[in-house]
């Protein structure tokens, strides 16, 4: 009798292990288009969305498309310079306009949906002259239709690319498989990422079930053993 609690202790422990080898796999990122920055010259991930920021004349922002972590330290930067003087050269200032300067770094073909690859290599620079009241999200609208948002308004698709999808969680790849890009290195996101790629419910209500059945059996081993 003496060995039964070990017994128990051994199921509880196999279902406990089973348990966690069939949870889902962390996502190691997300595929979104990131908000970034270029004050100073320097790529910076931005402290709040297109839709909110308003620029003055003379900034530069970038948007990047990759599947990169939601994080300053691992997104994808974009991979042209943050100059304002070279994307805005040609444009002259105007009264009652303000200058933005927009880098769109659509990502490398690894990064891309299946089905899809960037519209092209190179990233795209434009001018935009919008009104002084313009949103960084108006300025891309003006020079990088068409947009695509979701339901939440947020940027899914810049020139229509990608078709589908608004920063769905990627998986860790399986072993010996190649990981995400982040070549050229998400408050901050143009899109943000979907899902916390934390635990699933499932994996944690069975974990209190498991705890809970071994918590029972040691009090009846103890309760017997009086």
């Amino acid at each position: 009798m003496r060995r039964r609690p070990r017994t128990t202790a051994a199921v509880l422990l196999g279902l406990l292990l089973t348990l966690i080898a069939a949870s889902p796999a962390l996502a190691a990122g997300y595929r979104y288009w990131s908000f970034w920055d270029g004050a100073g010259g320097t790529w910076a991930y931005a402290t709040q969305g297109p839709s909110t920021a308003r620029p003055a004349d003379g900034t530069v922002f970038g948007f990047r498309f990759s599947v990169s972590k939601d994080a300053a330290a691992e997104a994808a930067r974009p991979r042209a310079a943050a100059d304002f003087e070279a994307v805005c050269a040609g444009t002259a200032a105007a009264d009652g306009k303000k200058r933005v300067a927009l880098v769109l770094d659509f990502g490398v073909p690894e990064d891309a949906p299946g089905g899809e690859r960037p519209p092209q290599d190179a990233p795209r620079t434009a001018c935009a002259q919008v009104a002084p009241e313009a949103t960084a999200a108006e300025a891309l609208a003006s020079v990088a239709k068409p947009l695509r948002y979701n339901g939440a308004a947020l940027l899914c698709g810049i020139s229509g690319y990608p078709r589908t999808g608004c920063g769905e969680p990627i998986a860790d790849p399986e072993p010996g498989a190649a990981a995400p890009s982040a070549s050229g290195s998400a408050s901050g996101s143009a899109s943000a990422p979907a899902g916390s790629g934390g635990p699933s419910a499932g994996l944690v209500a069975g974990i209190a079930a498991v705890v809970a059945v071994a918590a029972a059996g040691v009090w009846q081993s103890r309760r017997r053993g009086r």
